[in-house]
């Protein structure tokens, strides 16, 4: 297993304070943990996965995934056993698009 933790800052968007934790599972391969908590403006991201070496490509996943977001005081865990780069994007956009119902 690899630890992989991310950190951004810059994100304006907060997400839905009523809900706590939201988790996404739709594959049998992943999970994303998501939750609403003050971190001085930051989402983190801690990422565990079986697929060992793949950081660079988990970087460049992640950039994006902030870039698209911007979201502000977030945490996220994620839980992986080999799902493509295409299915993390997927459920990371699920989790937050849960957490904002109701929000443009």
């Amino acid at each position: 297993m690899e630890h992989l933790h991310y950190s951004f800052t810059g994100g304006t968007r907060l997400l839905d304070r009523q809900a706590d934790v939201v988790g996404v599972v739709g594959s049998g391969n992943l999970e994303v943990l998501i939750e609403s908590v003050a971190q001085d403006g930051a989402c983190s991201i801690d990422i565990d996965t079986a697929a060992v070496g793949f950081g660079a490509i988990w970087q460049a996943v992640m950039v994006d995934f902030h870039a698209r977001w911007q979201l502000a005081d977030a945490r996220i865990a994620i839980n992986d056993m080999g799902a493509t780069p295409a299915v993390v994007s997927l459920r990371l956009d699920q989790a937050v698009e849960t957490m904002l119902k109701g929000q443009p």
